[in-house]
């Protein structure tokens, strides 16, 4: 069988909507099928979004290719007889974001135009498609609501999840992600004021804005938490961030109603350390059991560091929570071989 897949991208950025590609690409060959990827350059600006989508929506799939699997909005607007949608997100400045402060598009007569065009663009597709899987019960819910289509879930898993492992449980809380204001990494920072152990956070990543960047160092130095607080501004190698989970104490991972579990959530299960979440965190709360394999905080500074101390002072919990971690992945079948039967 001859399967491709596809997916719009922003050039040089990487990320976890990059990697589900990638991986599945690797994973299809692996498993004795034939497959190419199509990177399709899509730029997600309100103004730009009209003649990209009407440019997708022309293009047909060459009769050779058994399969298309699209996975990044709006890739599925290619057409193709056979097409299976992993779906996710939607361009949520259109949908679920529209109203808030993470809203992409402005409320004006254009704005609302083509928010209209992507709304009606997506649901020709999700017509079109032979079936559709999405990442979290949390987007599954918004094809739901948004645009009346049923869905199955289909949970992506890591490339390599041996790899990561426990070496120890050590001093910090780790965090990484790419840096912006939706994945909250000032409200990890902001905890530490309020921490009465010696527990340290450590972020480690890059972000796309000198802004969010800016945001990070800015409260770091107001909340008086230099010496508590290191903050590794690039793109770590996976070696190193293999060995910075490994002798973490646990992860943190508090987005703003993230669409999946994220794949930090996923990492540090499969080390065996603890992942503390915010009850608003959207995906996460399908991988995170309060006070089983982690815990569920408000996204509140003070509740936070309350956790952080928690850990820091029993290490033994820490260690049975992370270990539950493990213990979930495996009773969710976040595998491949799951995910090769079910798309294939």
């Amino acid at each position: 069988m001859n399967i491709l897949i596809a997916s719009t991208i922003v050039p040089f950025i990487e990320g976890g909507a990059t990697f589900i590609v990638d991986w599945l690409h690797l994973k299809l060959k692996e498993y004795g099928y034939k497959s190419e990827v199509l990177k399709i350059p899509f730029y997600s600006h309100y103004q730009l979004m009209s003649d990209q989508m009407k440019a997708l929506s022309l293009i047909k799939i060459s009769d050779n290719v058994d399969k298309l699997i699209t996975i990044r909005t709006p890739s599925y607007l290619l057409q193709h007889p056979n097409k299976v949608i992993w779906f996710i997100h939607h361009h949520r400045g259109a949908y679920d974001l529209w109203g808030t402060k993470y809203q992409d598009i402005p409320n004006n007569n254009e704005g609302l135009k083509i928010r209209q065009e992507i709304i009606n663009a997506d649901n020709k597709a999700f017509k079109e498609a032979k079936k559709i899987f999405t990442n979290s019960k949390v987007v599954s819910s918004r094809l739901e609501k948004f645009n009346n289509t049923k869905s199955e879930v289909l949970y992506p898993p890591l490339l390599n999840p041996e790899k990561f492992y426990s070496n120890q449980y050590g001093n910090y809380i780790f965090y990484p992600s790419r840096i912006n204001h939706h994945k909250r990494q000032h409200l990890a920072i902001e905890a530490m004021k309020y921490t009465k152990s010696a527990v340290k956070l450590i972020i480690a990543g890059k972000s796309d804005t000198d802004s969010a960047t800016a945001l990070i160092m800015n409260t770091i130095k107001q909340n008086r938490v230099e010496n508590k607080v290191t903050f590794l501004n690039r793109w770590i190698s996976e070696e190193e961030k293999v060995k910075f989970i490994a002798n973490s104490l646990a992860c943190i991972y508090i987005p703003f109603d993230e669409d999946s579990y994220g794949y930090p959530t996923l990492e540090a299960f499969h080390a065996r350390k603890s992942i503390i979440t915010c009850n608003d965190s959207g995906g996460t709360l399908e991988l995170v059991e309060d006070g089983h394999n982690g815990f569920i905080s408000a996204p509140d500074p003070k509740q936070l560091a309350h956790y952080f101390d928690q850990l820091f002072y029993n290490k033994n919990l820490a260690g049975k929570l992370g270990n539950a971690g493990l213990e979930k992945i495996h009773s969710m079948d976040i595998t491949w071989d799951n995910v090769i039967r079910r798309l294939v």
